[in-house]
C-alpha cells in the first residue's frame, strides 16, 4: 500500500510542478500592445497558439494544480505524504510561477515607435536568476534531508 501511495503522490507532485507555469502563462494572457502583430517587436517570439487555446490550457492547468495540491495537502494531513517533501516541492512550484509570469512578460510585443519592452528585460534579468536559484534550492534541500536521515 505504501508503494502505491508513493507513486500516486509522486504523480500528483509532478502534475503540480508542471501545471503551475502553464496555468500562470495561460491565465495572465497576452500582454501585447495594441496593433497588428506583424508590426510588433518581441524580445522572445511567443508561441503561435491561439489566445483562446492559451486561456483554456491555463484554466485546465489551474484546475490540475489545485486538485493535485489539495490531494497532497490532504495526504500530508493524513500522514501518507511525508511533510519533509514540502520544502523540496514548494521551490519548484515557485520557480514555475515565476517562469510562467516572466515568460509572459518577456514575450509581450511592443510597437516599433514606443521603444523597448522594459518589463521583458527586467523579467529576464530578475526572473531567470530567481528560477535558477529555486531549481538549485530544491535538490540541495532534498540532499540535506537525505543526509540528515542517515
Amino acid at each position: 500500500m505504501r508503494t502505491n501511495n508513493f507513486h500516486f503522490h509522486a504523480a500528483a507532485s509532478a502534475v503540480l510542478v508542471a501545471a503551475v507555469p502553464v496555468a500562470t502563462w495561460g491565465l495572465i494572457g497576452r500582454l501585447d500592445e495594441s496593433g497588428p502583430r506583424s508590426e510588433l517587436l518581441y524580445i522572445i517570439e511567443p508561441p503561435g497558439i491561439a489566445q483562446g487555446v492559451e486561456t483554456t490550457l491555463g484554466v485546465v492547468c489551474l484546475v490540475l494544480a489545485l486538485v493535485s495540491g489539495a490531494v497532497l495537502m490532504h495526504a500530508s494531513r493524513r500522514g501518507t505524504f511525508e511533510r519533509r517533501w514540502w520544502p523540496v516541492l514548494l521551490p519548484l512550484v515557485a520557480a514555475g510561477l515565476i517562469a510562467g509570469a516572466a515568460g509572459r512578460v518577456a514575450t509581450a510585443g511592443t510597437q516599433v515607435d514606443s521603444g523597448a519592452n522594459i518589463g521583458g528585460g527586467m523579467a529576464m534579468f530578475a526572473g531567470v536568476p530567481a528560477v535558477l536559484l529555486l531549481l538549485v534550492v530544491a535538490p540541495v534541500v532534498w540532499l540535506s534531508q537525505r543526509r540528515a536521515r542517515r
